[in-house]
């Protein structure tokens, strides 16, 4: 089969959309599917258009052994209308970049953004193919939920073009069972064209590593300090002032909070980490998933976070799976599937969204013993190589797409 995926968000950027994509793709391949790409020139997260794809409107390259096709866009992070322009300004662009394509037989259209699924749609329609809509995130839900977005006629149009899409689409993938079930229960989705296609983890890039103390110091690292990384996107849904207060709770242990990424929340999280006078917080640009990777083995526990929100709650946060796959102990401060996966896994502490105290208490309880910090690592990276490989993840995935297309045209 001949997949098409048109995504705003694509390698070289980093961020979980763009790891979550090629991790697929490289697994299509591997299936002896083919594969072509229409995406942006590659600006995320900072909002620039990277250097070496300025003054183009349309640029293709190989990437893998895949055609991508790469197309001009307002490029800005935030909110507001500059972020608008830089969503509607692809939804546009984006069909020179289609114009370019060999006409494929599935046509998978990742969101957010939502507005992308018209494009798709229309797309989809002229070529007569179907039409695959991925949801990572319930938009408008959660803006409205974290309450980014005002209740009005903006808002009550994006809730009528999301219920649009989703009849439209022949197929919806979602991420986690919970948005699969309300997408069923109070979207009036039918079951039968929702599949799941979670997060997985590349277990080859990230896996245990020995510690190399040279290239530690080389990073200006000091060796008398245990490392607790945040490697993720820095937005508002992530609510990042928890790990600053716990960090405040920890001074005087011999701790280093690396918060490595960027996105919409960075600036602010930043400022704040300065005006508490943070001496064990550092921030670093976003880094390429082999240098997180190398990170990890540095680590005493990975960190990750998000707000107090029954729609994030239904989110599986891809920061975590590299946690565990390589070896690593979890500190998730959340609710719902994430945690759960957590607690399945055995591999971390839980806590609850926006609980700081809760958060030292637990850094502090991996310090005081290494051995438990250790085994719960060791658990999760096996519970990775079980349930979380991209290889597992896809194929289970490609047996739900043939299954309900066989299903549809019996029917038919």
């Amino acid at each position: 089969m001949h997949f098409l995926v048109l995504t705003q968000y694509f390698p070289p950027e980093t961020g979980a959309p763009q790891i979550r994509l090629a991790a697929m793709i490289r697994e299509l391949l591997h299936l002896g599917h083919t594969v072509e790409v229409v995406t942006a020139l590659p600006n995320y997260p900072e909002g620039q258009i990277f250097p070496n794809y300025r003054g183009y409107f349309y640029q293709q390259e190989d990437w893998e052994g895949v055609r991508v096709h790469r197309v001009w866009l307002y490029a800005a992070t935030g909110a507001g209308i500059k972020r608008l322009l830089n969503y509607f300004s692809f939804t546009l662009t984006a069909w020179w970049g289609l114009r370019q394509v060999q006409r494929p037989d599935y046509l998978f259209v990742e969101s957010p953004p939502l507005f992308l699924g018209i494009t798709g749609y229309l797309a989809a329609k002229r070529w007569q193919i179907p039409f695959i809509f991925n949801i990572a995130d319930l938009w408008p839900d959660t803006v409205r939920g974290l309450g980014l977005m005002r209740a009005g006629w903006a808002l009550r149009q994006a809730e009528k073009l999301e219920s649009w899409l989703y009849q439209q689409a022949d197929y919806i993938t979602v991420v986690t069972e919970s948005v699969r079930q309300i997408l069923i229960k109070n979207k009036q989705v039918s079951a039968n064209k929702v599949l799941l296609l979670p997060n997985g983890v590349d277990t080859q890039l990230f896996k245990p590593q020995a510690v190399d103390k040279v290239w530690q110091a080389s990073l200006g690292l000091p060796h008398d300090r245990h490392l607790l990384l945040y490697a993720g996107t820095h937005g508002y849904a992530h609510g990042m002032e928890v790990i600053l207060q716990a960090a405040q709770l920890l001074k005087a242990t011999p701790v280093l909070f690396l918060l490595v990424g960027g996105g919409s929340d960075k600036d602010r999280i930043q400022q704040l980490s300065e005006q508490m006078q943070l001496q064990n917080v550092l921030f670093w640009t976003s880094k390429s998933p082999e240098l997180i990777a190398r990170l990890y083995s540095l680590s005493l526990a990975g960190i990750s976070t998000f707000r107090d929100s029954p729609w994030l709650a239904c989110t599986r946060a891809a920061k975590t799976l590299p946690i565990l796959a390589c070896g690593k102990p979890v500190l998730l401060c959340g609710a719902g599937e994430g945690a759960q996966l957590i607690t399945e896994a055995n591999a971390g502490i839980v806590i609850s969204p926006g609980d700081y105290l809760g958060l030292a208490q637990a850094i502090q309880q991996l310090l005081n013993d290494p051995t438990y910090a250790e085994q719960l690592g060791r658990q999760g990276r096996n519970y990775a190589e079980k349930h979380l490989q991209w290889s597992i993840v896809v194929a289970d995935w490609l047996r739900q797409l043939q299954s309900t297309t066989i299903s549809s045209s019996q029917g038919n």
